[in-house]
């Protein structure tokens, strides 16, 4: 597990992973890439530090690579420059002028990256703003590390 783009890694993130673990003995691993043997890459970005937290220990427990978390445009655009993961899990508001939509663009027309859109903002307008860098799914928030875990699946697999 990555610590965070702040390098904040703590106990309650080790117990969280440690809670979250998933036994199933699915006969095709769900958190491989499409034709691949290693874990789906995925970055996380969430400015809220507890909920990017949460996210990454889920992903991370379900046995997907978190290439690291970002709380700012900027640092999403870095991150996947840098690591090329294969999706992020991508929030609407970020501590920054751009939103999630603006680095979800940028993810998408420089590095071929799709989002998931985690957010409390799920309306109408959002939607049609983000529809044209084509979203691989919608979670509003609150939302459960199931439906997190599930959508991600789903999205690496290809089942969009």
């Amino acid at each position: 597990m990555t610590a965070p783009v702040d390098g904040r890694l703590g106990e309650r993130q080790a117990m969280a992973a440690a809670a979250m673990r998933d036994d199933r003995d699915d006969a095709e691993p769900r958190n491989r890439q499409l034709g691949g043997d290693e874990p789906a890459r995925i970055l996380v970005v969430e400015d809220d530090f507890l909920i990017a937290m949460q996210t990454e220990a889920a992903l991370a427990a379900a046995g997907f690579d978190v290439i690291g978390t970002a709380a700012t445009a900027e640092q999403a655009i870095e991150l996947a420059e840098k690591q090329r993961p294969v999706l992020a899990v991508m929030d609407i508001r970020l501590a920054s002028k751009r939103d999630g939509i603006d680095a979800a663009r940028e993810l998408f027309h420089d590095f071929n990256i799709r989002c998931i859109f985690a957010t409390a903002h799920d309306d109408e307008t959002t939607r049609k703003r983000a529809a044209p860098y084509s979203p691989l799914g919608w979670l509003a928030k609150p939302y459960s590390t199931a439906s997190l875990i599930a959508l991600v699946t789903a999205a690496v697999r290809g089942e969009e």
